[in-house]
C-alpha cells in the first residue's frame, strides 16, 4: 500500500496535469506540472516515467467521466433530448479542453489506455444515437462511425471560429444531424 504522502503528491501531480493539459495541450514539459503541482521533479518521474502516461491517464480519466455521463442519459425520457445535450455538453467540453480535443480528433495518436476509455465512450455514445434515432430525433442513416467524424470536424470549426461566433458550428452541425 503506497503512502499517503505518496497517494496525496500524485493526486496532485493529476490535478495540475489535467488543468495544463487541459489549457495547453501535451506540450506541457514534466517539470512545469512539478513546479505547478508543488512537487519536485523526481516525483514526477517516480509516478509517471513518460510525459505520455501522463496524458494518457489525465484524458482517460475525463473520458472515463464522460461516458458515465452519456450512461446516464441512457435511459431518459426523451432520447433527442439526452441525444443532442450530451452532443453539445461533449463538444462543449472538448472545444475547452485540448487535452480531450486531441483525444476526440486524432486518435491514432493517442494510447492504448487512451483508446480503450474512448471505446466506452463510443459505445455509450452509440447507446444514444440508437435512441434517438428510434425516436426520430436524429437522422437514420448516421453511423456511430459518422458521428465520431462530425464530433471531431465540429471541434475543429469551433476552434477556428472567431470568440463571437463561438457555438454557431454546434448549432450547424446539430440542425444537420435532425431529420428533414
Amino acid at each position: 500500500m503506497p503512502r499517503a504522502d505518496a497517494v496525496r503528491n500524485r493526486q496532485r501531480i493529476l490535478t495540475a496535469a489535467r488543468t495544463a493539459f487541459a489549457d495547453e495541450g501535451p506540450a506541457v514539459s514534466l517539470d512545469d506540472l512539478a513546479r505547478r503541482a508543488g512537487v519536485g521533479p523526481g516525483t514526477v518521474h517516480r509516478h509517471f516515467p513518460r510525459k505520455d502516461a501522463l496524458f494518457a491517464a489525465v484524458v482517460a480519466d475525463r473520458l472515463t467521466e464522460l461516458t458515465a455521463a452519456a450512461g446516464s442519459l441512457a435511459d431518459a425520457p426523451d432520447p433527442g433530448a439526452a441525444f443532442y445535450e450530451f452532443f453539445r455538453r461533449l463538444a462543449t467540453e472538448a472545444g475547452q479542453n485540448l487535452a480531450l480535443s486531441a483525444a476526440l480528433t486524432e486518435p491514432s495518436q493517442v494510447g492504448a489506455a487512451i483508446l480503450e476509455a474512448g471505446a466506452g465512450l463510443e459505445a455509450a455514445l452509440a447507446v444514444l444515437l440508437r435512441r434517438a434515432q428510434e425516436a426520430g430525433a436524429v437522422r437514420a442513416d448516421l453511423t456511430t462511425a459518422e458521428l465520431h467524424a462530425v464530433i471531431a470536424g465540429t471541434l475543429v470549426m469551433e476552434q477556428r471560429l472567431p470568440a463571437s461566433a463561438k457555438g454557431r458550428g454546434l448549432r450547424l452541425v446539430a440542425d444537420g444531424l435532425t431529420p428533414r
